[in-house]
């Protein structure tokens, strides 16, 4: 199931930059706007500590290109912005008929990149293709970041052997509710069990699971009063919070409130040690299947240090690292132009020579060479034209505007992650000694390159 807001503004083409709508308005005024465009999107270069990304958000791309349209009180308010009071109207008639026509090839959600490689191809006329610019980067740009980051977590428990699991906890912390829901789909494409956010449950299909707060501890009494109260209501369902006085004693009231206990969840304190302290007191009950939840400030280095240390934890619970890729809370996804087919035929290929910004020209396909035993070796960065016996990394979703393949379950996406992350090199898996993978540029590319750099340079001399 797509994740859709409620709100009316969410696929909003004014929900963009200004500057997008100017280049449109100059494109129509200029004779330019009907040409066909090739745009791509990717990042130069990768976050700190971090050795790959992990493509996400393309099912709210692909509904946002489908509905892509501007309502007449939209056109009508953009006809009274100063800068636009001198435009045609038949620009304004335009946008009123706009629809989105073009093609995209991507990376299927749940595959690993690197940097260079196109997350999005998008071929459309020139206008089209450029209003879309803001709202792909924002929604991929969010969705990435943040399953990136829960793979991460999924690779510091499968790094140590461990039957542990992750939930998102992270909606309270998130940059408003709707990116709560984002966060929360996106996590699970990394590798999460389940999320707190019910709503991205209802309208994901998501496993929903959570606790209760301090709050309802406090609210009582005395601990046990709470624990009893909780369990009276919620007998097959109960996993108490049990830091909120004195965490041992809160584990011995939660023992005492009776058999058949989901689990416990400890918030603050020496996570390790209190762990091991709670398995061997739950174990002497007899509770051998009552699990430890840890939450409180999580990320995966410090769950890789948790259980290569040992600690008993079976469930995770993290909010605020997750949700918001703490450590690297922004990535630079751009989107350039990288190819024009003008009113003629003729083809003009796009690039950058700017330092530290150089982009390539061409459409072009990634293609993955795997080794005898199903493990990355390097991707081949090439022009879309070219062929290789290698894995092609970029599939055609959309046809003149329409999809040509079929949505995927959020539970084929989460396996496609898995699967990846098992053919990950070692070096790869590592969460501090980070390397670099192999990409390389392929001849026609750079051939490509190369002229036309020669032929900027010329026009300078």
């Amino acid at each position: 199931m797509s994740f859709r807001s409620q709100t009316t503004s969410e696929y909003s083409v004014l929900n963009t930059d200004l500057y997008q709508l100017t280049m449109a308005a100059g494109y129509h005024v200029h004779g330019l706007a009907d040409q066909r465009a090739t745009f791509e999107l990717y990042v130069r270069r990768l976050p700190h500590q971090r050795s790959f990304l992990l493509a996400a958000g393309l099912e709210q791309a692909l509904d946002y290109l489908e509905q892509l349209h501007f309502s007449v009180e939209e056109v009508s308010w953009l006809r009274h912005l100063p800068a636009f009071a001198q435009l045609p109207d038949s620009f304004f008639e335009r946008l009123l008929n706009l629809r989105f026509t073009g093609d995209v090839w991507a990376l299927p959600e749940g595959t690993i990149f690197f940097p260079y490689e196109p997350i999005v191809r998008i071929s459309a006329p020139l206008i089209e293709a450029q209003l879309v610019e803001t709202w792909l980067l924002a929604m991929l740009n969010f969705q990435t970041s943040v399953a990136s980051k829960a793979a991460r977590i999924k690779l510091a428990i499968k790094n140590q052997a461990s039957a542990a699991s992750f939930i998102d906890f992270g909606s309270r912390r998130a940059h408003g509710p709707e990116a709560s829901v984002l966060a929360a789909r996106a996590a699970w494409i990394g590798g999460a069990a389940g999320t707190s956010n019910v709503l991205a449950a209802q309208r994901l299909g998501l496993p929903v699971q959570g606790t209760a707060a301090h709050s309802w501890t406090m609210a009582f009494d005395t601990e046990p009063q709470a624990f009893k109260a909780y369990r009276e209501v919620f007998p097959e369902h109960s996993t108490l919070l049990v830091d909120t006085y004195d965490t041992v004693q809160g584990v011995k009231h939660a023992i005492e409130s009776g058999p058949d206990l989901k689990g416990v969840r400890l918030d603050s304190g020496d996570f390790l040690g209190l762990s091991l302290e709670t398995r061997q007191l739950l174990d002497a009950a007899g509770m051998h299947s009552t699990r430890i939840v840890v939450s409180g400030d999580m990320n995966e280095l410090k769950v890789q240090d948790l259980l290569k240390a040992g600690a008993p934890v079976d469930v995770f619970g993290i909010g605020t690292e997750l949700v918001t890729s703490l450590d690297a809370p922004s990535l630079g996804g751009v989107y350039k132009l990288v190819e024009l087919e003008k009113a003629d035929g003729t083809i003009k290929h796009a690039l950058k020579l700017s330092n530290s910004k150089v982009s390539y020209p061409g459409s072009k396909q990634v293609w993955r060479r795997l080794g005898p035993d199903g493990k990355f070796l390097s991707d081949l960065l090439e022009l879309a034209e070219t062929s290789s016996k290698d894995e092609p990394l970029l599939l055609q979703f959309m046809s003149q505007g329409q999809r040509c393949l079929e949505q995927e379950s959020l539970v084929e996406i989460q396996a496609r992650t898995l699967s990846q992350l098992e053919a990950l090199p070692s070096s790869l898996r590592q969460l501090k000694q980070v390397e670099d993978y192999p990409v390389t540029v392929g001849p026609a590319l750079t051939k490509l390159f190369d002229t036309l750099k020669h032929q900027h340079e010329l026009q300078l001399a």
